[in-house]
């Protein structure tokens, strides 16, 4: 026994790192994309075909790439190909920012996503295993978090003071250390967790779809994502017609100030899921969307727009701890978690798509303000979903 205690805390450290960096490259795929394209005199419609080309991307791999994750036992391996993509569509962007290698780097991140998302809550499962899965989860959200937060300061400086090029060349670079992190995570955690060998486990498939507490959750997932998804890019838009040369500056800002609070507020709901339960913060996440926005509508100039995504820290803590949470709950006993993490993934990324295109439409008919106020009326319809139609589901212990 004495032999495995030295590897865990290594172990752990070495996941903190992951998620650090991960979150940093990722960061690079955000609003800067629009930005830099805009510089390289690409219209909206172009810019606006590259982005959607990488939702649906990303939309299409969610079920593949959770059953990639499942089916496939060196999770480091899979998430390592996944890094390794992201550095081409990194090099791909800052290089050749032509229509063909952007829409090739848009489809590759896509994909990727889809990969690391999942397998990294995979080694974070197998670590510590579902009884410590709420605050491991915690304590990957403050990380990315901090990771996202600091990526989007540089990054905002860089694009303003250098070139919106060598946002994505500090993205590559910034892949190089999440592999060497990714790497020092032990071998030996990966069996932990494991609750079946079977790469195909049908009893445990269909016990997953037919779970009427999974179609719920995606609901839940859906909505939510439809009133959130768009609120920062017509944040940013609105800060680039006030702001001009300091757009970069001020997304990077509307980015930093929410990270801030999920930094602090993640382990704190990774405890408390685990002690009273999901159901109630996941109210707590999803009732922060329509105050966030009604703030963004009624907040005036740019930096204020700061101020209201400051509330989108609670909503991303909460969601970013108890996704994979309750995806772990869901599936437990059953070799398909991260097909379950596709499921929800899909949602997502159908509510995302829905967002930015009606939020897009009201905006040009009806106005910014009428825009937020109508993705704060679904993140109300999200939070009344959640009240009175989801269950707890965390699993009984003996003390409850």
């Amino acid at each position: 026994m004495r032999r495995f205690i030295p590897s865990w805390p290594s172990s752990n450290r070495a996941l903190d790192l992951v998620n650090f960096f991960v979150a940093d490259v990722q960061t690079g795929f955000g609003p800067f994309v629009a930005v830099y394209l805009t510089t390289q005199k690409w219209t909206q419609v172009e810019i606006g075909f590259a982005l959607t080309l990488g939702t649906v991307t990303s939309l299409v791999s969610q079920l593949p790439a959770g059953a990639l994750v499942d089916a496939v036992r060196n999770k480091r391996g899979v998430a390592s190909g996944a890094l390794v993509a992201v550095i081409l569509a990194a090099l791909l962007l800052a290089a050749l920012p032509d229509r063909l290698p952007v829409l090739v780097a848009q489809m590759l991140h896509g994909f990727a996503s889809c990969i690391l998302t999942p397998a990294i809550a995979a080694i974070s499962l197998h670590l510590v295993g579902h009884a410590g899965l709420g605050e491991r989860l915690g304590r990957n959200a403050r990380y990315a978090s901090i990771g996202n937060g600091m990526a989007a300061a540089v990054m905002g400086a860089t694009g303003a003071y250098l070139s919106s090029r060598f946002v994505f060349l500090l993205t590559a670079a910034l892949c190089v250390p999440a592999l060497i992190s990714l790497w020092s995570i032990g071998a030996g955690s990966h069996a932990r967790g494991q609750t079946t060998s079977r790469l195909v486990d049908m009893t445990g498939l269909r016990r997953l779809f037919g779970d009427q507490k999974l179609m719920v959750f995606s609901a839940c997932v859906m909505l939510f994502h439809m009133s959130n998804a768009a609120m920062l890019p017509l944040a940013g838009a609105a800060v680039t017609m006030r702001a001009g040369g300091f757009a970069n500056l001020i997304i990077a800002a509307c980015i930093v100030v929410p990270q801030c609070v999920v930094a602090l507020l993640s382990p704190r709901i990774g405890r408390a899921a685990e002690r009273f339960g999901r159901k109630r913060l996941l109210l707590l996440g999803w009732g922060a969307l329509p105050l966030r926005g009604v703030l963004l509508a009624v907040l005036p100039g740019a930096w204020p727009l700061v101020a209201g995504q400051a509330v989108s820290g609670i909503s991303a803590a909460v969601f970013g701890v108890l996704l994979p949470l309750v995806a772990s709950d869901l599936t437990l006993g059953t070799a398909h978690f991260n097909l379950c993490m596709g499921v929800l993934g899909l949602a997502a990324y159908i509510g995302a798509a829905i967002s930015t295109t009606m939020s897009g439409g009201i905006a040009d008919t009806a106005g910014m303000q009428a825009a937020f106020f109508t993705l704060a009326g679904i993140g109300m319809a999200a939070f009344v979903t959640v009240l009175v139609t989801m269950p707890e589901t965390r699993p009984a212990r003996p003390a409850d």
